[in-house]
């Protein structure tokens, strides 16, 4: 019965939050992160400290993730349909000669 309550107020929390920016996914990842731990936690232990010391974990862990998804991707080159195209910083895709791939 913890569980649901504990999920219950998780998914309201979520749902309540207001968008955070996409240029900050360490943020969010903070939040999502504490909210989940939060409800692990108090469900796992049913008391306070067990959901604080999940909020804490969860949030740092969340953190963690969400700081990995702010760095850029690095450029590539990879085939589809047999056509060769580059995966550049920015995001863009553009089509390149067909040896670039076989290297």
């Amino acid at each position: 019965m913890r569980w649901m309550i504990a999920a219950t107020v998780a998914g309201l929390t979520l749902w309540a939050t207001p968008p955070v920016s996409a240029q900050n996914s360490t943020a969010r990842g903070a939040i999502i992160g504490g909210v989940a731990g939060a409800a692990i936690g108090g469900a796992a232990t049913g008391t306070a400290g067990g959901a604080a010391a999940g909020a804490a974990i969860g949030a740092g862990t969340g953190a963690v993730i969400g700081s990995n998804r702010n760095r850029r991707a690095r450029a590539y080159y990879f085939q589809r349909g047999g056509r060769c195209y580059l995966r550049q910083n920015n995001g863009r895709v553009v089509r390149v000669d067909r040896r670039r791939c076989w290297r």
